[in-house]
């Protein structure tokens, strides 16, 4: 494939960097993976080059293994390959990020961890520790060097900064975590405050957390495909040097950040020309991620693969499967959410974009996995919406379950492949395919697991399990590429 465009932008240079080198450390990051050194850190190198921001980023690693040492190595500096479509082009963006200054393991340099908190111009903390870390550990201890968990090495920092500047209320920082959990700023500040009442730390503390500090809700969105190994080679020629840190992602990326007006002035992303969107309620965001994107991955994914397709890429370069998608996200996902129409269909158009990524390999298989826990968030309740709204059943949702029942059975073509679920679930289907005597049995058992979709599907969704049930008949007895195909001829 030839690209359209190319982009390198330059290296800095010998007088620029030693500038960029003093830049006072605003950012605490606990994380050093691909994923914010390609999201975070690259926008933090994006507001540098615009002047609008002037600071770097200490990052600090969360567990006991990590990055420090190599990142420590090439002084803090990586390379960001971003590649994707852009208005129906191939694009390719390399650029050197210099935004972090240095990288801590708080298991052996818990000194410099804690110092942090003393550096007035520190302001803000990033985190992306899993969607497990912002858990409190009942273990934890101040004194320990350091706490085990992150909202534990949290307060220890917190609570040293209260010290340091006295409780000074002006000394707050700012929290925006980015693990992929609902509300995440909320969880982190009461993780946070049922540490410090553990620790027993004095309630003038527990007000700084309260009123000092700011706990903001983020949602991230970026795919960071990490580094690219078999492309590291030609990325080295092109570049004119090779980076063992070098981290790969797609273009699009988006941020939406639930806090006070006040933080965009202090953060001001957007100035730098990023996608970033400051909200009062970052719920509708969510649920438009949650929909468009993620509904339509799982709407596609069994059902393609049992069709014969391997990749989101295959399918849409397949005029039926492109057909299923970008149909099943504007006639029947888009009438359920409540954003502003140009808004959901500028996010449609990305999110097609993004699966027509030449650059990026996404495995359907991959993307099936947990299919049942996967279709009750991203699916279900869109189909009760549509029904409710619109008077109708969406058709390729409905469908798309009928291929999750077909795809739980573990064969395509004829060729066994295994099934990766929870084992109470992967046993359930296991047990289902032997012994039931018709689609409709199939559907009835199906539905009637209230642990898998938080009710009964039978009682629920007036026509569901009728459809359904037809909708699973023509993928045994046509195939599953000829039942997609009845499904657009009748829609």
């Amino acid at each position: 494939m030839t690209l359209a465009t190319v982009d390198l932008l330059p290296p800095l240079d010998r007088h620029l960097r030693p500038v960029q080198a003093h830049l006072p450390e605003k950012v605490l990051q606990f994380g050093e993976g691909n994923f914010l050194r390609a999201f975070v850190d690259w926008m933090l190198e994006r507001m540098n080059r615009q002047g609008v921001f002037s600071g770097r980023a200490v990052l600090v690693q969360p567990i006991a293994s990590g990055m420090a040492d190599a990142l420590n190595r090439q002084d803090g500096l990586y390379t960001v390959v971003l590649r994707g479509l852009e208005r129906g082009r191939a694009r390719e963006v390399s650029e050197l990020v210099s935004s972090v200054s240095r990288c801590l393991n708080p298991y052996t340099e818990f000194e410099a961890f804690t110092a942090c908190a003393e550096n007035p111009d520190l302001r803000f903390v990033v985190s992306n520790t899993t969607e497990a870390g912002i858990a409190t550990d009942p273990e934890d201890r101040l004194d320990a060097r350091p706490a085990k968990s992150f909202p534990g090495k949290l307060v220890q920092l917190l609570y040293a900064r209260f010290r340091h500047f006295q409780g000074d209320p002006g000394r707050g920082l700012v929290m925006l975590p980015c693990e992929l959990i609902e509300n995440n700023g909320r969880a982190l500040e009461l993780a946070c405050r049922e540490t410090a009442e553990r620790f027993e730390l004095p309630a003038e503390f527990l007000d700084f957390l309260a009123n000092a500090c700011t706990f903001t809700s983020t949602l991230v969105d970026r795919i960071v495909t990490g580094y690219p190994r078999q492309e590291a080679g030609q990325l080295a020629e092109k570049l004119g040097y090779e980076d063992r840190l070098l981290v790969a992602g797609e273009l699009f990326h988006s941020w939406v950040i639930q806090g006070p007006e006040w933080l965009e002035a202090e953060l001001p992303l957007r100035s730098a020309g990023l996608n970033v969107t400051w909200t009062s309620d970052v719920r509708p965001y969510r649920e438009r991620k949650v929909r468009i994107l993620n509904g339509a991955h799982t709407m596609l994914a069994p059902a393609a693969f049992l069709a014969g397709q391997n990749t989101v890429r295959q399918c849409m370069q397949d005029p039926l499967f492109r057909d299923f998608v970008e149909r099943g996200i504007h006639d029947e996902i888009l009438p359920t959410l409540k954003l502003p129409r140009e808004e959901l269909l500028e996010f449609a158009a990305a999110v097609v974009e993004r699966f027509d990524n030449p650059f990026v390999e996404h495995q359907l298989s991959s993307i099936a996995l947990n299919s049942v826990s996967k279709y009750r968030a991203r699916i279900l309740e869109t189909i009760a919406d549509h029904l409710r709204e619109q008077g109708t059943l969406p058709p390729r949702l409905t469908f798309a379950m009928a291929a999750l029942i077909a795809f739980y059975r573990g064969e395509r073509s004829g060729e066994r492949y295994a099934v990766h679920d929870e084992p109470a679930v992967v046993e359930f289907f296991g047990e289902l395919w032997q012994g039931a005597d018709s689609e409709a049995e199939l559907v009835r058992r199906v539905f009637a697991r209230m642990d898998f979709w938080g009710r009964d599907l039978n009682l629920m969704l007036p026509g569901f399990a009728a459809a359904v049930t037809e909708h699973l008949f023509a993928i045994r007895q046509l195939g599953a590429r000829a039942a997609i195909e009845r499904v657009a001829r009748a829609t």
